[in-house]
């Protein structure tokens, strides 16, 4: 069994980790410890390089995602934005994402709006910044204009209209957003694995 294991392991870490590489060249994962090259290329591959939806994304995204212009993201590794289901990301007005961003399902980032005067036109474009090492949850809305820092966690449901600052837990109650700074720096240090 430990010899089926092994031989698994390794076809992962040749052939199918460089059919991700070629797939998708701005996928940038540690080889172990998030998902396996052949359950990438099943996740994403046939819906999104097949089907077409997201084809021209150079990351993994799932079919219920949408990003719109993608080429005015910059991100960092370990971090692709509409890997989780149910992601649109407008980043017409630029979008910066640092290392090791996560994004929950259902999430919206936004960097322009619709014109107020005539909503047929785009408003004025605003970027978004985000740090590093930062988790938005599920069902929260980035609108532009807006800097996140590093060492944030964001919960599920929240509005982020303002900047938030490195090092705090963002989180929603009584119709208000709450900003509580986090006691310990962030543990798992991203850059001490080998990526694919």
């Amino acid at each position: 069994m430990q010899l089926v294991k092994n031989m698994i392991t390794f076809i992962d870490q040749t052939l199918f980790r460089w059919l991700v590489k070629l797939i998708y060249p701005q996928y940038k994962r540690p080889r172990k410890g998030y998902m396996k090259h052949y359950r990438v290329l099943l996740h994403y591959f046939f819906m999104q390089k097949i089907m077409g939806f997201n084809r021209s994304v150079p990351w993994p995204v799932d079919f219920r995602s949408k990003i719109i212009e993608w080429q005015f993201i910059e991100k960092g590794i370990m971090c692709d934005p509409g890997d989780n289901p149910g992601l649109y990301i407008n980043a017409s007005g630029g979008l910066k994402i640092g290392d090791n961003v996560g994004f929950g399902a259902n999430t919206v980032v936004v960097t322009t709006n619709h014109d107020k005067y005539d909503h047929r036109k785009k408003g004025v474009k605003k970027g978004i910044v985000i740090g590093n090492n930062v988790w938005i949850g599920a069902n929260c809305t980035i609108l532009p204009g807006v800097n996140i820092g590093s060492e944030v966690t964001i919960g599920a449901g929240c509005v982020i209209s303002k900047d938030i600052p490195s090092k705090c837990t963002v989180v929603r109650g009584d119709n208000n957003i709450k900003i509580y700074p986090k006691e310990k720096d962030y543990q798992w240090d991203i850059y001490s694995e080998p990526l694919t």
